[in-house]
């Protein structure tokens, strides 16, 4: 066996183990939890509640309470 015939085996083995897709969009989209009652944008479920702060004073001109309780 040549090297080429190795190089080959090895494709064909990765190719098998070769695992689905490796994106995270889907599990992104499902942790998104938290959304605003204004404008209905939503949140990761990890952001913090001064980011949701930021975004009700900025975006509506109102409180977090206002927009997320």
């Amino acid at each position: 066996m040549g090297n080429g015939a190795k190089a080959q085996q090895k494709r064909e083995r990765n190719a098998k183990e070769k695992k689905g897709p490796s994106s995270q969009l889907k599990s992104n989209a499902a942790a998104k939890t938290i959304i605003c009652k204004v404008c209905r944008q939503d949140f990761q479920s990890t952001a913090k509640k001064d980011q949701l702060q930021v975004h009700a004073e900025n975006k509506h001109s109102k409180t977090y309470d206002d927009c997320f309780a």
